[in-house]
């Protein structure tokens, strides 16, 4: 494909460039999100008791789990071993970090 050698295909192509460019932009601010939110210290780890409500499988990750937990929330973890639905789980931590993010995990 050539490029446009005009200031009118330069025109016509603007919008699929600030698109694209607009989309990488949000996709490195979350990726920069994620890399901070990971080197934050934790400042507390909780064990808790939940029950495997269901299992959820991607193509390219690993399995992730639907828990309900004692208050009846439903949150996900991934794991790559696998549960059997509808039994209780102890072996369950509730990790906060310092800036406030929550993520739930397997400790076994």
């Amino acid at each position: 494909m050539r490029a446009p050698s005009t200031y009118e295909g330069l025109k016509r192509n603007a919008p699929s460039v600030v698109f694209f460019a607009g989309f990488f932009a949000i996709m490195f601010i979350l990726a920069q999100s994620k890399w901070k939110n990971d080197a934050t210290p934790i400042r507390s780890i909780d064990p808790i008791n939940a029950t495997i409500e269901g299992v959820y499988w991607h193509r390219t990750s690993t399995s992730q789990y639907g828990l309900f937990l004692e208050n009846n929330a439903l949150v996900f973890v991934d794991d790559d071993r696998p549960r059997l639905i509808g039994s209780r789980v102890k072996k369950i931590e509730r990790v906060t970090r310092d800036n406030g993010s929550v993520f739930y995990r397997f400790f076994d």
